[in-house]
């Protein structure tokens, strides 16, 4: 844990104030493993359980069936923001950086504290296996990534897998780039080619990873490289799968999460772990580039997921973009069978962890995650969150209060969100959409509701107070080094908001 820790900055209006360096309030039940599964750009549809009629997953679904299942769940609309936010508990504009850059994939300051960290200071063998995603390229550095950036220097005791993503394209071979796979701190994979094998073996070193901590609480990270593209399948489920090279990949994951909680069952553990099952984004349909009609032809619509009924998709500023299937599984502590609509985010994860494993959380650190350990034990119907805000890297797009959501104004392919930009419309005025009657976010109530659009506005703008907003750094930002916040992406000096 970080000394630096005690001198972060203010908390959001949103936020989650630790007042003491104690542990969080836990019940009297043993402590927890925790095994955290996350997908790489898996739609919010891509389930039996969440509707999918293409993709067959009959280990989630059992999974859904003996736990929690939510419907309002949200991480962020892109991969290296998304995984910021996990780790941190935070909103990544929050989040410090190196040189106190904000990059387009977030790259956590070595002075910031994440969930490895955390369950790592109250005893927990720690493990990543597969895609990190929040490290500094390096090329003076083993495999070419920066040291004090990569998972072993960020609280995991172990790492097998990838530092940044897959690809970027449909085949490995339309691009130059070519992935490292690492065991810690040496490369053992010097380039990969070839993703078929990706999702067996992560699913062998995660077994091998459970046996080898059954005998203490253990944080196992799982995060998979599929189904980004370049798509990747075991003989044994390629082509396969009604929804096609997509469904291949996840109908393999699925069975990889199969055996994960057979070896759990296996080795007594069972009951003594929590499974948490979650995707880091929105599916990533671009069947033309920026999904222009006169573009080149880009993913194949078998290549990507569908969202439905929710609006868009990765990179949007609609739900499409992030919100994910969400279940969690712990017998005899999560009562089975239940679906809830109330909202959580990735960010609550880490403070609700913490409780559950007596972690203690320095006095200082403020969190945008909120404890929702009695939430997911059904000891209280309602989550402790009923907001989220929508930002695209460092662009506040909206806010979403219980049922009510304010998409805010802006330009097509706005300023300073990079490769992002291509994936978001103009919109002219502020539009407030009923999620609860209309998760498709169709009909704009804002004429209908002008005193629940001016609540939510000054929402909006203690936000951007606190947090910051594409052309204003926030008062509550953590800065790890001298100077002001910088974009990765410089604003033109025309630019407005």
């Amino acid at each position: 844990m970080h000394s630096a820790l005690s001198t972060l900055g203010a908390v959001t209006f949103i936020g989650l104030a630790l007042t003491s360096g104690l542990p969080l309030a836990v019940s009297a039940a043993p402590t927890p493993n925790i095994v955290v599964i996350f997908t790489d750009d898996q739609g919010y549809q891509d389930l039996g359980c969440f509707g999918s009629k293409t993709i067959k997953t009959p280990h989630l679904d059992r999974m859904a069936a003996e736990g929690l299942k939510l419907t309002n769940f949200y991480a962020q609309p892109v991969c290296g923001v998304s995984r910021a936010s996990l780790m941190t508990g935070s909103y990544p504009i929050r989040v410090g950086e190196p040189g106190n850059l904000k990059r387009l994939h977030t790259v956590p300051h070595p002075q910031e504290l994440t969930m490895a960290e955390v369950l790592k200071s109250a005893g927990y063998a720690t493990g990543i296996i597969g895609k990190w995603h929040l490290c500094n390229a390096d090329a003076k550095a083993p495999g070419g990534y920066e040291v004090a950036t990569m998972p072993n220097a960020q609280g995991f005791d172990y790492f097998y897998g990838t530092p940044w993503y897959n690809g970027a394209t449909v085949a490995v071979a339309d691009i130059a780039f070519r992935s490292p796979i690492f065991r810690n701190g040496e490369v053992v994979v010097q380039a990969v080619d070839n993703w078929d094998h990706i999702t067996a073996d992560y699913t062998r070193e995660a077994i091998k990873w459970i046996t080898e901590h059954r005998t203490r609480p253990f944080f196992l990270y799982l995060a998979h490289n599929m189904p980004h593209v370049p798509l990747g399948a075991s003989p044994a489920f390629k082509g396969k799968s009604a929804g096609g090279p997509y469904g291949d990949a996840i109908e393999e994951i699925d069975w990889s999460t199969g055996e994960i909680l057979r070896t759990l069952r296996e080795h007594g553990l069972d009951e003594k772990t929590l499974v948490v099952f979650t995707s880091d984004n929105g599916p990533w349909v671009e069947t033309t580039r920026g999904m222009k009609p006169e573009a080149a032809a880009f993913i194949p619509r078998d290549h990507s997921g569908h969202a439905e009924p929710l609006r868009a998709w990765k990179m949007s500023a609609w739900d499409g973009g992030s919100r994910v299937p969400f279940v969690a599984r712990w017998p005899g502590r999560i009562p089975a069978g239940r679906t809830s609509d109330e909202i959580l985010s990735t960010m609550d994860l880490l403070p609700t962890f913490a409780a559950l494993a007596g972690a203690r959380l320095p006095a200082a650190l403020r969190l945008d995650g909120r404890d929702a350990t009695d939430f997911l034990l059904g000891k209280s119907s309602r989550s402790p969150r009923e907001d989220y805000l929508y930002y695209t890297g460092c662009r506040l797009m909206g806010i979403r209060v219980g049922p009510w959501k304010l998409v805010l104004p802006r330009p097509a392919n706005p300023p300073g969100t990079g490769w992002w930009g291509r994936m978001i419309e103009a919109i002219e005025a502020p539009q407030l959409f009923d999620l609860t009657a209309d998760p498709g976010e169709t009909t704009n109530r804002a004429g209908e509701h002008p005193a629940v659009v001016a609540r939510l506005m000054q929402r909006i703008e203690a936000a951007r107070a606190d947090l910051g907003d594409i052309d204003q750094a926030g008062r509550g930002a953590r800065l790890f080094e001298p100077g002001p916040r910088k974009l990765q992406i410089p604003l033109p000096s025309s630019a407005t908001r």
